[in-house]
């Protein structure tokens, strides 16, 4: 698998996009390595992030998801008690779990593409190969590496819904702004702009004002970054 097939790009990122990524969440990133998905907007959504940190720290999280808006919805779907669900259904259905463990390897190639850090060989993220605890790990590597890697990655964003519908997340200008018109960016995402049947939980609480907590105000005001997911430094 080469690094454009496993979803890390080519180690390159530049100065619009680490401004983009850095209004998404709130701070400066640290050790990017890529965008490893664009959303239709032109934003990233996902960043590829060196195995090791500009600090010398191992860093598992491979495919970052940095949008608020679609990591506030998936926060909305953890506190549904979905990554329980999953994680039961895992220990039910072999297929099911053979299909999330080969996930779980795609995830360490595509990692090791990068670069190899041997304090983390063998771990991956998201509690792969066998347990469910972070669904913005799996939304991330799905939009990263393409549906039919990660089948439980897929059903979160089935349940996404089209989080970019009412524009980009950040505005830098320029690009962002006159690509969010265009359905031909951002690979599969874009595709699925248009579809009116991703339907799926997250998407009838999309349309929903009373979709109620922390993630529902947080997906109205843009000013506050998301939570960062399990393992992203801070």
């Amino acid at each position: 698998m080469t690094s454009s097939d496993s979803g890390v790009g080519h180690g390159s990122i530049d100065a619009r996009d680490v401004a983009a990524v850095a209004a998404q969440l709130g701070r400066p990133p640290r050790s990017i390595h890529a965008v490893a998905h664009r959303c239709p907007c032109g934003n990233p959504d996902v960043v590829a992030t060196e195995p090791r940190l500009d600090d010398g720290t191992p860093f598992p999280t491979t495919f970052y998801l940095t949008c608020p808006r679609a990591s506030s919805r998936i926060g909305t779907l953890e506190a549904s008690g979905l990554m329980r669900e999953m994680t039961e259904r895992l220990g039910e259905d072999e297929d099911l779990a053979a299909a999330y463990s080969a996930a779980h390897e795609a995830y360490l190639e595509a990692r090791e593409a990068i670069g190899e850090v041997p304090e983390i060989a063998g771990v991956s993220a998201g509690g792969m190969p066998d347990r469910v605890k972070c669904l913005h790990v799996l939304a991330g590597q799905s939009l990263a590496q393409g549906r039919g890697v990660n089948p439980l990655g897929d059903e979160v964003l089935d349940e996404l819904g089209d989080w970019w519908r009412s524009g980009p997340c950040v505005d830098l200008g320029g690009r962002a702004a006159s690509e969010a018109s265009n359905p031909a960016v951002g690979g599969r995402a874009a595709s699925e702009a248009s579809d009116p049947a991703l339907g799926g939980r997250a998407a009838s609480e999309a349309s929903d004002p009373a979709l109620g907590g922390r993630a529902a105000s947080e997906a109205s005001d843009q000013s506050r970054p998301p939570t960062p997911p399990e393992g992203q430094p801070r």
